[in-house]
């Protein structure tokens, strides 16, 4: 059976994600920092709970130690840090966005990979955003273009070319970046305008994929690739 861990799972589009998996016949481990939620999620949806902080190095590795044997990671958590403008924005702000948004998926790719690599057909899905393309954000006629919030943008810009440079060092691998869309979670206080079920679509497509899929994307939900 295909074993998929899921980080920042116990709501919105990481338990979407968890339970579409699961229906595909995965055995889902959903990571969370807060084991009480935790527990309720994986309870409700008949997954497996390991407590995991992503900017926590010791909860990560012990994570790791309780999984075991992998095949599908997707790096779901992350933070927004506020609609935080390029005059408002510190270097605290970054500092703070970023390790969670960038250190957090490279912590928890250090811990999985060894797993991953014993995996027939090794995954890896990192959940980014529209706003961290650059093609979409130097486009004055793009849809993120009032969106002008460095620190969030800066920090999936950056997974973005951590999906790359993984890619290229783990060929076997399928690893890509997925732009689940607007989606309405607590992220955007319920703004969006996407459910977590459409939302979701992009991350279950490229965690679904096969050997022979792309690697070292980064699509949005419609497949087509936004660099």
């Amino acid at each position: 059976m295909t074993k998929s861990l899921i980080t920042g799972a116990n709501k919105a589009l990481g338990f979407e994600t968890a339970r579409q998996l699961i229906a595909a016949g995965h055995q889902v481990w959903i990571g969370a920092r807060d084991a009480d939620r935790g527990q309720q999620a994986a309870d409700q949806l008949g997954a497996g709970l390991v407590q995991l902080g992503v900017t926590d190095d010791a909860s990560v590795a012990a994570a790791a130690e309780t999984v075991g044997e992998l095949d599908v990671l997707v790096n779901n958590a992350g933070i927004s840090g506020g609609r935080i403008s390029p005059s408002e924005a510190t270097a605290e702000d970054m500092r703070t966005v970023n390790e969670t948004n960038v250190f957090g998926p490279v912590r928890v790719l250090h811990a999985f990979i060894p797993l991953l690599e014993k995996s027939q057909a090794p995954v890896v899905v990192n959940v980014s955003s529209g706003v961290g393309s650059l093609g979409l954000a130097a486009d004055p006629d793009g849809p993120w273009n009032d969106a002008n919030y460095p620190v969030y943008a800066s920090s999936k810009a950056a997974l973005n070319m951590l999906t790359i440079r993984y890619a290229a060092a783990f060929p076997r691998m399928r690893i890509n970046s997925v732009d689940p869309g607007f989606t309405a979670t607590d992220f955007n206080r319920h703004q969006g305008t996407q459910t977590v079920e459409q939302g979701a679509e992009a991350i279950i497509r490229y965690a679904l994929i096969t050997p022979d899929g792309p690697t070292g994307g980064f699509f949005d939900r419609n497949g087509a690739e936004i660099w």
